[in-house]
């Protein structure tokens, strides 16, 4: 999202809280205005905060390259308080200087062109929140973005009023397109409906060829690769979000989730509440519903029951990257680790009158429990199965630790002999991660 606002922006103004100073995101910001080659101006804010220290802001930015005006620098640095509006007028003065000598010039009178910021489904029908680059849109203007097009049939400012027309550099909601265009596309006005309809078509046939070539190819040696038990396991999701860039930043960090034994498979990904259809398409394709800042249809909710289709609710990114990766790790089987409990030395054999032979045992280390165990005869394991009973004196017992005496039957086996090891252990199923 940051990348796509750097390279549709003219000037980069950098907001840096003084008291916090550089953070995290604020790096980020800067290494994508870098990239998109955009001359960024330092707004420092905050700074009425007891704790504000806008000389170490400079110093911090100083290592980044951004270097302030009164250290022989070229990158213009304004003190600011948004809350007592101390220095935003200053703010804006440089703003206008900074355009002016950057010669930043827009035709208004030709055909509108610009980008989609922001992308979403609402009752109204879909919107997308669009910057006018050149030229100026109008009401009634059709409009051709990506394989949508429709005709302006409201213009909506930040401040929640109708517009007849948006200038080059406005910011518009605009509503008449006839579906939710991706955030980063452009759009273009076009002369009439029946070009926009005729663009939107062989763009929509490109698209699909495209996902054609890009659909991978099921060879024979593939399909055997995919039947194999040692092959990579999928976990399939359907991501709803409330928003296009949602989606998008959603979809990308997904794919971001290294792994080479499970792979993440995003079934669908699309704007809008979690409909019947997509716990349908869950569950056709035993996927799972990632819903993010949005809600669940009644209707959804009912099916999700019927079909049995988890669906899972977000509004932190983080949370739900979290635990799709935990879900990758749970599809993974279990490795099993075989941990030795304890031992005990066969001192003296008992016959018994009802069949089998009991094993006198003095137990040398750890503890000796009911439940899996092996015979070791000079280090050799001559027969694995489980201790069927632990006596000691007349009582049965579920362990005996070490140190201890005890009598022990194992089941299945009777060939005991003088100087045989008693090994107990268990098997411990333990997680594997990615």
């Amino acid at each position: 999202m940051r990348a796509r606002g750097a390279n549709v922006t003219d000037i980069v103004v950098l907001v840096v809280a003084s008291n916090d100073g550089v953070m995290p995101q604020t790096m980020e910001a800067i290494h994508h205005a870098q990239a998109a080659k955009v001359p960024i101006m330092v707004a420092v804010n905050k700074c009425d905060h007891p704790n504000a220290n806008p000389m170490r802001v400079r110093q911090q930015l100083q290592e980044h390259g951004l270097v302030c005006e009164e250290w022989g620098g070229t990158t213009i640095f304004q003190d600011l308080s948004a809350l007592t509006k101390k220095g935003v007028d200053k703010l804006l003065e440089l703003i206008l200087l900074q355009a002016e000598m950057l010669e930043l010039k827009a035709n208004p009178t030709r055909r509108a062109k610009g980008n989609v910021i922001e992308s979403g489904l609402e009752p109204g029908g879909p919107t997308a929140t669009v910057l006018v680059r050149k030229g100026t849109l109008r009401l009634g203007d059709v409009i051709l973005c990506g394989t949508f097009w429709g005709k302006a049939r409201a213009l909506i400012n930040e401040e929640g009023k109708r517009l007849k027309e948006a200038g080059p550099s406005v910011a518009v909601k605009l509503l008449g397109l006839n579906g939710v265009p991706e955030a980063g596309l452009e759009f273009n006005v076009v002369e009439n409906e029946k070009l926009a309809r005729d663009l939107s078509g062989q763009r929509e046939d490109e698209n699909k060829s495209r996902a054609a070539e890009d659909r991978p190819k099921v060879t024979l040696e593939s399909l055997f690769k995919t039947l194999s038990p040692d092959s990579a396991k999928a976990l399939k999701v359907v991501v709803k979000a409330d928003t296009q860039g949602s989606v998008e930043a959603i979809v990308e960090a997904l794919k971001k989730i290294e792994s080479t034994k499970v792979s993440l498979e995003i079934i669908q990904s699309a704007v809008g509440i979690i409909t019947e259809s997509d716990v349908l398409l869950a569950s056709a394709s035993k996927a799972i519903v990632i819903g993010f800042h949005t809600r669940v249809d009644g209707g959804a909710a009912d099916a999700a029951k019927h079909e049995n289709v988890q669906i899972k609710l977000y509004s932190i990114i983080y949370e739900l990257i979290d635990e799709v990766t935990l879900a990758m790790a749970g599809l993974l089987d279990p490795i099993s680790k075989e941990v030795v409990l304890g031992a005990g030395e066969v001192r003296k054999v008992f016959s018994m009158s009802k069949g089998g032979n009991v094993a006198g045992c003095m137990i040398t280390s750890g503890r000796l429990t009911k439940g899996r165990c092996r015979v070791l005869r000079k280090k050799d394991v001559i027969f694995e199965g489980a201790i069927g009973a632990i006596r000691r004196f007349q009582d049965e017992v579920p362990e005996v630790r070490a140190g201890l005496e005890c009598g022990i039957r194992v089941d299945g086996f009777a060939d005991f002999q003088t100087g045989d090891i008693i090994e107990s252990y268990h098997i411990e199923k333990i997680t594997q991660k990615l």
